[in-house]
């Protein structure tokens, strides 16, 4: 580990990162010009032994600005990459922060702030996409619809109060000592893993719309695909743990897919099953048409014919990503293949998310 010798601040930020030489330097130059609350703050990021180069602007970084270090990451996923940087931690404060998101300036201190005002244990703010490109755009505006999330709170732009679960989070340093870090197992899915502890622990998640930040969405509908698959996926895997879903939406989409898988078997000896299942496919399609025209009606009308495909992705990707887990971790008990755990953005790196 690299680490820079200065008295102990009140908040630590944690970012992991693997392989991000094209906009590491901007996004950390960014977090570092945050508006400082009261004791200061330290930047620790968890490098997954990058090999891009990301390593080489990491050192220099760290001989400008004494408030950032690196800690090694061999895991290379998310949760091993926070949990490296939280236990050498120094403040009394963790804020999680990621590579593929723009902060507000006062986004570190609303945080603490806000950590204070409410007696929350973790508090954030709401998961707000902003897209590149025409594809990356109708990702963006179907990522809040209630049609797509399951009506999460967390997607929800003007929603300040509990919820189940927030992005990236904040939290005192004795939350890990109480109820343990993030799950190692876990390749995705590992926040929402430690906010169902978290909750079941009787602890309280709070959002609010003074922490501001916006979050880079896929720009291929390919990668969204195994974006979304691969958090269905691993989901399974927090099912198996701990017995029970965390939220209903979670297994919604996987048993509306198994639905049509039954009924379509069904249909070879049933005429009544192939009617149910065109019955079923066509209410899915009108609801989808549908939020796709309220959506394009409140945004821009040229992602129109893009939404309803955009739609669909996120459920049946989330879906058979869902079935596939319950087969591996909880069916037939084996370990994950090796195309589960792959990046899905072209360049950059996975464990932001």
């Amino acid at each position: 580990m690299i680490a820079n010798d200065n008295a102990a601040p009140a908040v630590s930020i944690v970012v992991p990162c693997r392989n991000e030489r094209d906009h590491i330097e901007t996004v950390l130059q960014s977090i570092l010009a945050q508006d400082p609350p009261p004791g200061g703050f330290e930047l620790i990021v968890a490098d997954g032994m990058s090999d891009d180069g990301t390593r080489e602007i990491l050192l220099q970084l760290t001989n400008e600005d004494s408030r950032l270090s690196i800690v090694d990451n061999p895991g290379a996923i998310v949760s091993t990459g926070l949990n490296a940087a939280i236990r050498v931690a120094r403040g009394e404060i963790i804020i999680r922060m990621d590579a593929h998101t723009n902060y507000a300036a006062d986004y570190v201190s609303q945080c603490v702030q806000l950590l204070s005002e409410t007696a929350a244990d973790n508090v954030g703010g709401p998961w707000i996409a902003r897209g590149e490109g025409r594809i990356g755009k109708a990702i963006a505006a179907a990522f809040q619809s209630s049609f797509a999330n399951g009506g999460a709170r967390g997607h929800d732009p003007n929603h300040s109060g509990l919820v189940d679960t927030v992005y990236l989070g904040c939290w005192r340093r004795e939350i890990f000592d109480r109820i343990g870090f993030f799950d190692e197992e876990l390749v995705r899915n590992q926040d929402d893993e430690f906010n169902l502890r978290l909750v079941r622990n009787g602890g309280k998640i709070w959002q609010s719309v003074k922490i501001k930040s916006w979050y880079h969405p896929r720009e291929s509908l390919r990668h969204l695909f195994a974006q979304y698959f691969q958090y269905g996926y691993w989901k399974a895997l927090i099912l198996q743990k701990h017995r029970l879903p965390a939220s209903i939406r979670h297994v919604l989409p996987a048993s509306f897919l198994l639905m049509l898988l039954v009924l379509l078997v069904s249909s070879v000896f049933s005429v009544t099953a192939f009617w149910m299942w065109l019955f079923l496919l066509g209410v899915y399609a009108a609801f989808n048409i549908t939020a796709s025209l309220l959506i394009a009606a409140s945004s821009r009308w040229n992602l129109f014919f893009l939404l309803p495909s955009v739609f669909a992705i996120f459920h049946v990707a989330y879906g058979w990503g869902f079935l596939r887990g319950v087969a591996d971790f909880i069916i037939l008990r084996r370990k994950p293949a090796p195309s589960y755990t792959a990046l899905t953005r072209p360049s950059g790196d996975e464990l932001l998310r």
